[in-house]
């Protein structure tokens, strides 16, 4: 029994090393064109990564998520957008009809996701390693509502995390691009 137990022990914490030494580097998912996008491409990237939606009284942060990126996009910094339907169904439409109206209204040239779920029984799993401590070996961190925002390191760790009503310019979020 005791060896049982020592067994038990040590496989949890094999699991728990293995769990706090996964980045967003090992992700893969479908982009909004249904493409394949290797999160392992943004290796020595700072990445924003942000839940966005087309019918949300944030919407208007696609503009202010535009021009951050295209400020910082030349100091190996990124921002993904993932569209997602989970807060009140502000983002009913299809990847198509969500490039068509993040392109023709704000003008988007940061990486869009395919249509996820960041939230519920089906999150997707890039969102549980953003939102779980058990995940991320960083902290919890549960999307609050559309335009929440995640900051990831170059290596590929979760930092922080920014709520959605925050500004994409806010201190917080520029202070961290910025820093060497």
């Amino acid at each position: 029994m005791k060896q049982l137990t020592l067994a038990l022990f040590f496989s949890l914490i094999m699991i728990s090393m293995v769990q706090e030494d996964k980045t967003l580097h090992d992700f893969k998912v479908k982009d909004i064109d249904g493409k394949e996008f290797d999160f392992s491409s943004l290796k020595g990237k700072k990445v924003l990564v942000v839940n966005v939606a087309s019918k949300c009284g944030l919407t208007p942060q696609y503009t202010k998520l535009q021009e951050l990126y295209e400020k910082y996009k030349d100091k190996n910094f990124v921002i993904i957008g993932f569209p997602a339907n989970n807060f009140n169904g502000q983002e009913p439409g299809t990847d198509e009809e969500i490039k068509t109206f993040c392109t023709l209204n704000y003008n988007v040239s940061f990486p869009m996701m395919s249509k996820i779920d960041v939230v519920g029984d089906n999150k997707a799993p890039i969102y549980k390693w953003l939102t779980e401590k058990a995940e991320n070996g960083k902290l919890d961190a549960e999307v609050q509502w559309n335009f929440q925002k995640f900051m990831i390191d170059e290596n590929g760790h979760l930092v922080d995390f920014v709520p959605p009503r925050e500004d994409p310019f806010c201190e917080k979020i520029v202070k961290w691009i910025e820093q060497k």
